[in-house]
Formats: structure tokens, sequence, C-alpha cells
């Protein structure tokens, strides 16, 4: 079965940063920082910082080749954060001009003086080295914005129609997201940073209905969202479209008649176009230290991950390692520096299946003893609060060369799960299940034909401590999301996890559909 990937971490050229767009540039950027940051401090805030936000947005949709939607956003604005008496406030407005920063500045230092009486905690911020005047630019070919919108509309249509032309396919369904976000950052401490990222979102979804028996089934792409540009998209240098869309048909009609799978232990092969998902759900959320210690609690629940288990809890067998990077090149959660100044960095999570860290901002790396914070704070709007973030978090390849194929043949009765769909997790990240898109019969070390109601059930610990075995670095990709959800007001960030295929013994499958009751 032929691999579809893209390169990431691990192997291929490097991609020429662009530069910061110039309409940006000339954004009154060091004037607005000198006058909110000003009287921030003449109102009698201790610290203070400025964050310009732009964000330009476009969702192009296709039903069965016929536009749907097709609608850019565009969102702007200031933010300041202030810290009087230990206490934060926070104001932001969409007017750029250097009056309207500074009043928004003594607005915030208002917010945190009337809020000094509830607190009973002080902010102490960890430190960080000064980074003046510091830009950055994520790696991408052809910015998404340039390409006009009826270009996008009409691959989109031309790669609908190479579905909508093959046997058995009824509807197909096909989307772009693509999201250019700028910031200017700049705080008391003399920090100023510049930064422009781009990341595209592309999937196609191909849909067989049987009419007679009044039931469907779907099947959709593999490619996940990059940090990426155009390129992502137009043509197959980054991603394989021709020979993906060309076997997706035949993979859903055979998934339409494959037998109904039976529950039970079963040995499981996971392709890292599932296995991200899994690593974002059990791993990613589960070692926010805001979450760890009940800081983040009402939006998707907190973590098992205690601050007591730190260092000495297994997670998993001596294979996983686990790192949490805000530097992969094309990752969605890659950044020069974070909403709080701080550079970015790469460390570990889990190390030879013990728990080793969590992922930190500059507020809470001092309540876990740490010197510095590792660069988790976001926010993903101009008029909302950095939060903690998720960082790229990604399970490491084996050192040695294994493939997919060398796992599966150490297999003589399982599953090979290829492909996301829906999951489900408790509030403390522990119990869950996931299925997929695609799931292949294992008989003897092979693949034979396709199986379908398929999902696999575990606990955290004992799913990955089940893992016998990692893929090596050929089997290593990206994949990811643009929608993770936290905080109250909701926030939304975009973050990527790689991982290898890798090899678990004895995990429980369910039967969907008789779970169901169908």
């Amino acid at each position: 079965m032929r691999r579809f990937g893209v390169h990431g971490r691990y192997g291929g050229a490097v991609t020429p940063n662009r530069g910061i767009d110039a309409d940006f540039l000339a954004l009154p950027r060091h004037e607005l920082a000198d006058a909110a940051l000003s009287a921030a401090t003449a109102a009698g805030a201790s610290y203070a910082d400025l964050r310009i936000h732009r964000l330009n947005t476009e969702v192009v949709q296709l039903r069965d080749g016929e536009l749907e939607t097709s609608v850019v956003s565009r969102e702007v604005g200031l933010a300041v954060r202030v810290i009087v008496n230990g206490t934060w406030g926070f104001a932001s407005h969409a007017e750029l001009a250097p009056a309207v920063a500074a009043e928004t500045a003594r607005r915030a230092v208002h917010v945190a003086t009337t809020l000094a009486a509830l607190n009973s905690d002080p902010v102490v911020l960890a430190p960080e080295p000064v980074y003046p005047d510091a830009t950055w630019v994520s790696s991408y070919l052809i910015d998404p914005f340039d390409i006009p919108g009826t270009d996008k509309i009409a691959v989109l249509e031309e790669y609908s129609g190479r579905l909508l032309s093959s046997d058995g396919v009824d509807h197909v369904s096909a989307g772009l997201t693509a999201v250019k976000e700028q910031t200017f950052y700049a705080d008391t401490f003399g920090s100023s940073t510049t930064q422009q990222r781009v990341r595209v979102m592309p999937s196609l979804e191909a849909v067989a209905v049987d009419a007679a028996a009044g039931s469907f089934d779907s099947m959709r792409t593999l490619a996940p969202p990059m940090g990426r540009g155009w390129e992502a998209l137009a043509g197959d240098e980054v991603w394989n479209w021709t020979d993906e869309l060309a076997q997706l048909p035949t993979l859903l009609a055979e998934k339409v008649k494959a037998p109904s799978v039976t529950a039970g232990p079963t040995d499981l092969v996971i392709d890292p176009t599932n296995l991200w998902l899994t690593i974002h759900e059990s791993i990613g959320h589960a070692t926010e230290y805001d979450r760890a210690i009940g800081y983040e609690a009402a939006y998707a629940g907190t973590s098992f991950v205690t601050p007591d288990k730190l260092g000495s809890m297994r997670y998993g067998s001596p294979v996983m390692n686990v790192t949490a990077d805000r530097t992969v090149e094309f990752g969605l959660a890659t950044i020069g520096y974070d909403d709080e100044g701080v550079a970015s960095q790469s460390w570990d999570l889990v190390r030879d299946g013990i728990f080793v860290g969590y992922q930190l901002d500059r507020v809470f790396a001092p309540r876990l003893g740490q010197s510095r914070s590792n660069g988790c704070s976001y926010a993903d709007s101009p008029h909302h609060v950095p939060i903690q973030r998720m960082a790229n978090v990604s399970l490491q390849p084996s050192h040695d060369d294994i493939s997919t194929a060398d796992l599966i043949s150490h297999v003589e009765n399982g599953i090979y799960v290829v492909g996301d769909k829906s999951w489900s997790i408790d509030m403390q990240r522990y119990n869950f299940q996931f299925t997929g898109q695609r799931f292949f019969r294992i008989r003897d070390g092979r693949l034979d034909g396709q199986l379908r109601d398929v999902a696999y059930q575990a606990t955290t610990t004992d799913f990955w401590n089940s893992m016998e075995a990692v893929g090596g670095l050929s089997t290593w990709r990206l994949g990811g999301a643009f929608n993770c959800g936290k905080a109250q007001p909701g926030q939304v960030a975009a973050v990527s996890h790689g991982c290898p295929s890798a090899l678990f013994r004895g995990v429980n499958v369910l039967n969907t559909r008789a779970e169901g009751g169908r």
C-alpha cells in the first residue's frame, strides 16, 4: 500500500522564509507600544505588554463540485496586559492609534486594581532574556492570500471532479481553510517581536450511498493541516493528490462491502494519520500544567497527570519518547516567540516511558519550581487574553530503520488503523476511545482486506504501555488540527503532532455498530 506523506522535522528540504508583509510593518507598531507601556507604568503597573494581532482567514467549500462558501474574514486589534500589585489586568481595542493604546492600557490598570482585592495568589513571571526588534516568519513558499479565490475554487472543482467521475462515489465535499497570522509584541522588559505565520487545511471527502439499504459510508483524504502555503494543495510536490484521489474511490468501495469487526483484545498497528489525535487527547492535553493543578477545569476537564507523578509515573513502555516542540518546521504551533515574549523551545514530556515534563507559560513555570517558561502562551484574537496552550507534541521514532510493513509483519491477527475520525475521552484525559477512516485486517503479517465498524478503547497508561515498537524515521509524519479548544471564553489554536507508525498489543477493540445497538 503506497504511503502518502509530507516532509516534517525528519528530512525534506528546508523551505526559505518569506518576508513579513509590508502593510503590517507599516503599522505604527513601536508608537503604539511606547504609548501603551508608558501609560501603563504611569498608572501604576509594575509590568505591561502590548500585542498587535492581525488574522486573515479564508474558507472555501464545495459540494459535488459546486461552490457553497467562499469567505475571507479579517480581524485586527491591540491588547494590553498589565500587572498591578501582583494582579493581572487586560483590555483590548480594535483601533490602532497611540491615544487609543494609552487609554486601553489605563483601562487594563483599572481592571487589575479592581480585581486586586479578590486575588490571593500574586502573579510572578519567570525571567526570560530580552529580544529587542526580533522577527520570525514561518516556512512556506506561496502565500495563499496571493492566489485569487477563483484559482482556489478551480483546483477544488477539479479534484472533486476526479472523485465524482469514479464509480461508487455519489457525493463529494471539498474544502480549504487558509490563515495568515501576524503579531507584534512588546513589553516593559525591553523585548519586541514581529512575526508572521501561514497555515492551510485542505480536505476532500467522498460519500457512497446504498439507497436500497438506506445507508451510506464515507472516506476522507489523509492530507493533514500544515504550516505551509498554497503549495500544499496545488500539485503533488507536498502531498500526492494524484495518487490519493485515484485510489480513494476503490478504497471506499472496499470499505462499503467490508465485514464488520469482531470485538475483543486485538493487536493494532496504528498509522500516524490516526495516532496523532490519540497523542493530542491523551498526552498533549494531559501534560498541560494548568489542567494538572486544576486551574483549567471548566473546558474539557483537568488531568490525571498530577505534579506528584512528575519524574516517577510510567506513562508508557520504554519505547515511548514524547517531546513538546515549538520549533519543528511546518508545525501548526510552531512560532519564534510566544505571546509572552518567550523564545520557542523543544523539551521532553515522556522519556523512556517515564513522565518527565509539563507545558508551561511564564506564570506557571515558577509555580512548578522551573526557572524558565517553555513558551506555551498564546491568544487566538487581539480581544482574548493569552493562556497556556499546547506545543507540537510528538512521539519520537525509533533509531532503527523500521517500516510500517515491518511492524505489520510482526502481527499474526490484528488491524492496521489509518486516518482519524471520531473520538471520546473523559474529563481526566484517562479513559478514551477512538475510531478512524480505514481499517485493514492483518493476517499472518500481511494486510488482508478492510474491516468496518472499528473503534479502540483503553485507559491512557494501559494503551501507551501496550506499545511494543515504533517505526523509524521513514514512517514519521506530522498530523494535527486547526481547532483545539480551551478556556472560557473559548479560544481555538492550531497544533501539530508528529509520530511514526506504532505497534500495540492486546488493545480492546469495539464494534461500533453493536455498541450503537444497530
